[in-house]
């Protein structure tokens, strides 16, 4: 028998019910008794334990879900998720390293690789005349078979001729620009958006959930080399910057 565990508190910082449950479940994966795949209590176990209805408890669990702390089973349960990869605002990272550092199987999908024309916008993000020849990819960056980058990138072929003939499977545009163009410079714009259909079905997530959107313009020391679109699922990914003075 499981003892009732009180959801109370005092003054006016009083939390919903849900909101306490929440509270409950996040304090227990911080504090490591709960780690990456434990298995939580069902939602009957919690209405059970905080004395609460079914649905709120489901309530707690299911924005717990969306958030990305935990990952729902069909027919298993409701599972600790893994901590979310965190990336750097600060440098640019090969995605690919990024999945490695965590002990995690790094894959790809090829969506576009092509010939294109430089619209208004990104004519002036790599210094082009509008309407001029540029390199056009997409590629989808998974970890473990899940989808957490979409990436869409425009090179400068006076740059990197040979963009296009490059086997992205096996070494990502990053990678490769970094070793025939070496980075000197990056401009970095962050915002939130919604998924459009094209990411939500890259993704594999729901049109309009939230998403994280990166915007990088690199440069080499021979002049601007590309111009990228870096989509993550908002529950999949954060970024993180640490400032020494």
């Amino acid at each position: 028998m499981s003892s009732q565990i009180s959801i109370t508190t005092t003054g006016a910082s009083s939390q919903p019910r849900y909101a306490a449950i929440k509270a409950h479940i996040r304090a227990q994966i911080e504090s490591g008794e709960w780690p990456a795949h434990f298995r939580v209590p069902s939602e009957n176990q919690l209405a059970q334990d905080f004395n609460v209805s079914r649905m709120t408890a489901r309530r707690a669990l299911s924005e717990l879900t969306d958030e990305g702390v935990l990952i729902r089973s069909q027919g298993l349960g409701t599972f600790v998720a893994e901590p979310v990869p965190a990336g750097s605002l600060l440098e640019v990272r090969n995605i690919a390293d990024e999945v490695a550092a965590r002990g995690h199987s790094y894959g790809n999908r090829i969506l576009k690789l092509e010939q294109t024309t430089a619209s208004t916008e990104v004519a002036v993000a790599l210094g082009l005349a509008e309407g001029a020849a540029v390199y056009h990819s997409i590629i989808v960056h998974l970890d473990n078979g899940l989808p957490i980058q979409f990436e869409e990138r425009y090179t400068n072929p006076t740059l990197v001729p040979e963009y296009l003939q490059q086997d992205f499977s096996a070494a990502t545009p990053n990678e490769y620009l970094t070793r025939v163009a070496p980075l000197t410079e990056a401009d970095t714009t962050v915002e939130a958006i919604g998924a459009d259909v094209t990411v939500a079905e890259a993704l594999e997530i729901t049109s309009g959930n939230a998403c994280l959107q990166i915007w990088r313009r690199t440069m080499s020391r021979a002049g601007t080399v590309s111009f990228a679109r870096l989509v993550h699922p908002g529950n999949r990914y954060r970024l993180g910057a640490q400032l020494r003075f």
